[in-house]
């Protein structure tokens, strides 16, 4: 029976685990805390992801090794590899990574990006945001996600504050400088790559976030057809430069009839939960067939789907499950603020049957605010 390994344990691993199941794959899961919440479904290795004695344990224990977040140290990364098959593979991982490796292989790849410069100086600074213009965004080049690690540089004045507030992580993790971009939509391509080289997307999928954390997913996004083949493209793009192997995410901000692309996420994504009730093969099931080699499933819609992020605490389940498209997850974390703790996916034939099923999910859970925005896009497509 072939073990998958992954490091890391929270709602992704635990969900791939639970993918797997199916398909007759064992799992062990590497994660830095006793209480990831992958551990309820799987054994657990508990060690730094620097330990090489307990990397070393890791390998020993399984047939193939993949992620479920992007921060893992890309040099433990390389140090499995070596040992055991790795993907997706550490170099893709390093320039996911890398905010400033992430742009410069977009441009690369004539995929369109926010104007962008490497920030090192409080002087580079100023002289990044007089070539770029404000409004701009000061983050860090590593480890920030979910709206962390950034700074809105509004007007000039703002630039002293700006590196007051991430300047001493200019020396340890750096500092790129992205222009603001007032987009309209925020949609991703959520994609998969087998290590043939097979490729298929999913349905592009139109994204919702307040503070900077995913609200609501919906799919299809409604876009025309050049666009949506054009993010197709641009992901088949990074994922053939990269060598990819498994599923990844291009996240798009969406300006008129122009993408540009923001970042990639090389692993399972929040913006394809969907996948799960609303595919013929979820983002998960077909992560594993990629890594482990096996013929990719399909990715075609059934229906239309609603994924709705559940943050810090959960809601009362029944108001979805009462529904005859709504499915629940959830993640078995202890509810804290600002946490993911689990999502629904409400799935119907067609707009106006998912519009209506919304809205009496919402109000049945307080939380028509936070479905009003599908509402919307749903009712006037």
């Amino acid at each position: 029976m072939t073990t998958v390994g992954i490091l890391g344990g929270g709602q992704l691993a635990r969900m791939l685990a639970l993918a797997g199941a199916p398909l007759g794959l064992r799992f062990l899961v590497m994660d830095n805390v006793a209480d990831a919440c992958a551990g309820q479904f799987a054994p657990m290795v508990v060690g730094d992801y620097r330990d090489e004695a307990a990397l070393a344990e890791f390998a020993s224990r399984v047939d193939v090794a993949t992620f479920d977040f992007e921060n893992v140290p890309a040099e433990s990364a390389r140090w499995l590899a070596s040992r055991i098959d790795v993907f997706p593979n550490p170099h893709a991982l390093a320039i996911a990574q890398d905010r400033l490796a992430e742009k410069t292989r977009f441009r690369e790849l004539d995929i369109p990006v926010p104007a962008f410069a490497a920030v090192d100086t409080l002087d580079g600074l100023r002289a990044a945001v007089e070539s770029i213009g404000t409004p701009c965004i000061l983050k860090t080049r590593r480890l920030g996600y979910d709206g962390k690690g950034q700074f809105r540089i509004r007007q000039a004045s703002d630039v002293d504050d700006a590196w007051a507030a991430l300047g001493a992580q200019a020396s340890k993790v750096g500092l790129i400088l992205e222009a603001f971009v007032n987009f309209e939509r925020e949609l991703s391509v959520v994609a998969v790559r087998g290590r043939d080289g097979q490729f298929r997307a999913w349905p592009l999928t139109e994204n919702w976030h307040v503070d900077g954390v995913l609200s609501a997913s919906l799919a299809p996004a409604s876009v025309q057809p050049r666009m949506r083949d054009e993010a197709v493209d641009y992901a088949r793009r990074l994922a053939e430069s990269l060598d990819y192997v498994g599923v990844f995410a291009l996240e798009l901000f969406c300006r008129g009839d122009n993408l540009l692309a923001n970042e990639l996420a090389p692993r399972v994504h929040n913006s394809g939960h969907w996948t799960i009730e609303g595919s013929e093969t979820s983002q998960f099931e077909n992560h594993l067939r990629a890594v482990l080699g096996l013929p990719l499933g399909d990715t075609r819609m059934v229906g239309r789907a609603c994924m709705l992020n559940w943050v810090g605490e959960l809601p009362d389940a029944r108001a979805v499950l009462h529904e005859s498209g709504g499915h629940w997850h959830d993640y078995g974390k202890a509810p804290r603020a600002g946490r993911k703790v689990g999502h629904a996916t409400v799935r119907a034939d067609d707009d106006g049957a998912l519009a209506e099923t919304l809205v009496r999910v919402g109000a049945a859970l307080n939380r028509s605010a936070q479905v009003e925005p599908v509402v919307a896009r749903l009712t006037s497509r």
